[in-house]
């Protein structure tokens, strides 16, 4: 029964994973696009309030950037990145989510 387990975890990771990549997005990318251009206002104590992979699960992540908006009173994120960055930030974000098997801080 446990072998049966890892299993299905394994196939649901590898299913996941394939249907990010489809997107095209490069995590090492996105994480460098992140740190250069989100940080800067998202750090603890700034305006813009701390954000990290961590704040969002990956479906939550999914809808953030399906709306396409950076925040109701600013710019559009397309104001900051181009669409194949903002695909490389989505992928680093949604795969190192809460609730990812990788979750990161991407503190730094």
């Amino acid at each position: 029964m446990r072998g049966k387990t890892w299993t299905a975890t394994f196939i649901a990771i590898a299913a996941f994973t394939a249907a990010v990549a489809l997107a095209g997005g490069s995590e090492t990318k996105g994480k460098f696009f992140f740190k250069k251009n989100c940080k800067t206002c998202h750090t603890k104590g700034a305006k813009g309030g701390e954000v990290t992979p961590l704040t969002k699960t990956q479906e939550q992540w999914q809808r953030y950037f399906k709306t396409g908006t950076h925040n109701k009173e600013t710019e559009k994120l397309s104001t900051f990145l181009t669409p194949e960055q903002m695909t490389d930030v989505q992928t680093f974000l949604v795969n190192h989510a809460a609730d990812s098997p990788q979750p990161e801080t991407c503190g730094g």
